[in-house]
């Protein structure tokens, strides 16, 4: 008979699953390729083997093996992955069709708090299809649909990081403090998923309970008589007769044995009354206090039900070979009558009312054991025996059980009604022949009181076996009454409490990465300097700080950061290329050389890697090897707009103005806010002279980075090149203010107000730019020429050679000004004398 095709492919995606849980991609790629075959017009079978050639990074494969089911939006699986292959392959327009197509299979659904340690969401919910649809629009230049994509997104779910970034990344406004809050839906999933989880985990609590080894399973027609506790054999979960399921099939172990010994059929159950009509027909008690539901179905040998009239019987006790009895054993054994129970007798034998297989298994052969009778208290009840059968056996389930759970109660506060004498009273019985029953972790003592006619007080610290019992039974009773509302609403609280702290955390990451994102340098670094030292030392949020401080010029604070992402994430390339030209910058050519060296032999195919390694060259000033390295990165990754910039500063430094201008130009279309791709584009049109079309480069960089005071220089140096001192000496000043600490923006606003004439404003700032940059040679060169204009000849002179040395280079210009010194003062004696 061949196999159900169901049951087939539900073992060929068990094992898919399994495979892609572990990580073992190419094992869950060959499965799905058997369950396609198997199936193939299954859209969920063309779903699991284009998700295994998606996350292997086969884009192409897994586009093909998801187009049919997702171009009719037959499947949200494959619909999802399609527009993620689409988004590799730069399809963008046939992944926005398919999503948009089929929004009727995710509109709307909400997997948020759904996803925990044991159960997952198979599909992509409307934040996650919102964030991927935002991502295609945004790569079809399509920005307005893009941004509210990702706005929904954020509504959806606001952990949807990298919509946020996305946002902040395009230059969209966004306010951060409506983004990270605890919306009303959120509260609502959270109640939901919490009673969710409490509802499964009390099914899973139940069905454990009904599954352990040390309890019976329940009997069809019985009813729910008392509380079970230990089972005495690690057998007992197997059915008895008249149940057809269980471990060991339709012919259970209690069937087989009843076949082979027919006599063992006739004895009666170990617990108080047989499983039959006459125990259903037994009345309850007017004093039951025990909540049958908490254990419904389930009893025990030897435990006292409050429902039944009839007194404990003893329990079921191992046989063994008497004298004038054969091994067969196949006489019932006699009955103890309810008068036989108050009396001391030297040899009880019980009659149980139905016994488990095991037990039976347990009585049919160990016929050549010992009698060993086991001490039990007025009320009936079984001494368990907290020592193994087999010597070295592990201590039984139940016991340890009930060692963790049992509380410290009185004997007298036991919700089971006792028969018989009063509690201060035992049964006394005869010493066992050959051993007692030893209390756990002990050698002497005994459990509860002696088995002998010679009773002896027992120590306060000890427990006797009723108080046990007793204890275990009020323990399950007590479970019956635990609020389970007040407790799902105090977990909810405190999940509600979790959430808003996160919410609070990532509002502070969102707002510095906002603050960065726009340039706003400095408040982004205060910003993350505000977060927990923990989140502090990590090489995300210290990447962060030193760009932000690198973006402000303070290469050597940025070096800080850097360096201890180096030591605590040696193998993190992200960034590596903006500490390569913080390095460049401060001309550490060593270190330079051996962060390359690092990189690229232990990646190299990271494009970090080999853009370290062109700045490395540049520095070196070998721009043919660094034009190699940086064009390696670009084909390692066509997106990286760093790259193509880093590129054309190259030309232009070979004087290559139209490759420059080429390579700017990719690290626009790559990125449109990379305003070092602008600014580049401006510095080569200035140096061409077309001054009009660098002043718009420069403004288009200075509009996405305004708070860079170089690009406001550069404008104002186009300016004073077009013989416009006077808005020029307007953009020195914005860059004075953006930047009171650049030597630069200082210097050519003093340089400006010197061409417009106000030489007292130009002296206040090149006394603060001398103080600044007292080694610099331009700045005592141009106080020369102040003074001289001043008609301060011996201050002219003095800083004139300052200048000169400093920079012997210059002495020619130098020596020309001081001359010039000379000549004016023969004009003014001339003039003079006239």
């Amino acid at each position: 008979m061949p196999p159900s095709t169901s049951c087939v492919t539900g073992q060929l995606r068990q094992l898919i699953h399994y495979h892609i849980d572990n990580n073992l991609l190419q094992n869950a790629l060959f499965f799905s390729e058997r369950l396609a075959a198997y199936d193939h017009r299954s859209a969920e079978n063309a779903y699991l083997l284009s998700l295994c050639h998606l996350r292997l990074g086969d884009s192409a494969s897994a586009y093909e093996y998801s187009k049919a089911a997702a171009t009719k939006a037959a499947h949200l699986g494959c619909a999802y992955v399609f527009a993620q292959a689409c988004l590799s392959l730069e399809k963008y327009k046939d992944g926005i069709l398919v999503l948009e197509k089929s929004r009727g299979l995710w509109g709307g659904k909400n997997n948020f708090g759904k996803h925990t340690p044991t159960s997952r969401q198979p599909y992509a919910d409307a934040a996650a299809i919102s964030c991927l649809l935002g991502k295609l629009y945004h790569s079809y230049d399509n920005k307005q649909r893009a941004v509210s994509c990702f706005e929904e997104a954020l509504k959806l779910n606001p952990f949807m990081w990298d919509a946020f970034t996305s946002l902040c990344d395009m230059g969209t406004s966004v306010r951060v403090p409506n983004i990270f809050k605890m919306s009303p839906e959120m509260e609502a999933l959270l109640r939901v998923n919490s009673q969710d989880q409490s509802d499964s985990q009390n099914q899973t609590k139940d069905a454990t309970l009904s599954s352990m080894p040390d309890h019976q399973g329940s009997r069809p027609g019985a009813r729910p008589v008392s509380i079970a506790t230990d089972a005495g054999d690690p057998f007992n979960n197997v059915p008895s007769r008249g149940f057809t399921g269980g471990l060991f099939g339709t012919l259970g172990m209690s069937q087989k044995l009843n076949e082979s010994n027919p006599s063992l059929t006739n004895l009666p159950a170990a617990g108080g009354g047989c499983i039959g009509p006459e125990a259903m027909e037994t009345l309850t008690g007017p004093s039951a206090a025990i909540d049958v539901t908490v254990v419904a179905s389930r009893r025990e040998p030897g435990v006292v039900s409050a429902y039944t009239n009839e007194p404990p019987q003893a329990p079921v006790r191992k046989t063994r070979n008497l004298q004038g009895l054969g091994t067969d054993f196949s006489a019932d054994a006699p009955k103890m009558s309810r008068g036989l129970i108050s009396k001391r007798t030297h040899l009880k034998v019980v009659e149980p009312a139905e016994e488990s297989a095991a037990t039976q298994a347990v009585r049919s052969t160990n016929l050549g054991a010992g009698i060993s009778e086991r001490k039990r208290t007025v009320s009936g009840q079984v001494v368990p025996r907290h020592t193994s059968e087999d010597p070295g056996a592990p201590q039984r389930r139940s016991v340890r059980l009930f060692n963790q759970i049992r509380p410290t109660i009185s004997k007298t506060t036991s919700s089971v009604a006792t028969v018989g004498p009063a509690p201060g009273r035992e049964l006394k019985k005869a010493r066992p022949p050959i051993s007692r029953i030893i209390r756990p972790n002990s050698t002497t003592s005994t459990v509860g009181r002696q088995v002998s006619g010679n009773r002896k007080p027992v120590p306060e610290d000890t427990m006797d076996v009723d108080q046990k019992e007793s204890g275990s039974r009020s323990w399950n009773h007590t479970v019956t009454a635990i609020p389970v509302q007040k407790s799902m609403e105090t977990d909810t609280a405190k999940q509600e409490d979790a959430l808003r702290y996160l919410l609070s955390l990532f509002k502070q990451f969102g707002s510095g990465y906002f603050a960065l994102s726009q340039f706003q340098c400095l408040d982004a670094f205060q910003i993350y300097s505000s977060l927990p030292r923990a989140q502090q030392e990590t090489p995300w949020v210290m990447a962060q700080m030193g760009r932000a401080l690198y973006e402000q010029a303070d290469y050597a604070g940025a070096e800080r950061y850097y360096k201890r992402i180096r030591q605590i994430a040696p193998t993190r390339y992200a960034d590596m290329e903006i500490y390569s030209t913080i390095l460049w910058h401060l001309k550490r050519e060593t270190d330079l050389a051996f962060l390359a060296h690092e990189l690229v032999d232990s990646s190299w195919q990271s494009p970090q890697a080999w853009c370290v390694l062109g700045n490395s060259w540049s520095l070196a000033r070998d721009h043919e090897q660094a034009l190699r390295c940086f064009k390696r990165a670009t084909q390692l990754n066509p997106k990286f707009a760093y790259a193509f910039t880093l590129q054309g500063h190259e030309h232009v430094a070979n004087e290559e103005y139209d490759k420059a201008l080429v390579s700017y130009r990719h690290g626009m279309a790559a990125d449109k806010r990379h305003y070092n791709a602008w600014y580049g584009v401006g510095r080569v049109y200035e140096k061409l002279g077309n001054y009009e079309k660098a002043f718009a480069h420069f403004l288009s960089a200075s509009v996405i980075n305004p708070t860079n005071a170089v690009l406001i220089c550069c404008m104002g140096t186009v300016l004073e090149k077009q013989k416009q001192p006077r808005k020029a000496l307007e953009y020195f000043s914005r860059a004075t203010d953006v930047a009171p600490r650049s030597a630069l923006t200082r210097f050519k606003k003093a340089r400006a107000l010197m061409a417009i004439g106000d030489l007292d404003s130009a002296l206040k700032e090149l006394m603060i730019l001398k103080d600044m940059a007292p080694d610099e040679a331009m700045v005592h060169f141009l106080l020369g020429r102040l003074y001289k204009g001043l008609r301060e000849k011996a201050a002219a002179v003095r800083h004139f050679t300052i200048a000169l040395n400093l920079d012997p280079k210059a002495s020619h210009r130098i020596k020309e000004a001081i001359e010039s010194l000379e000549d004016d003062e023969d004009d003014d004696e001339t003039s003079m004398m006239a």
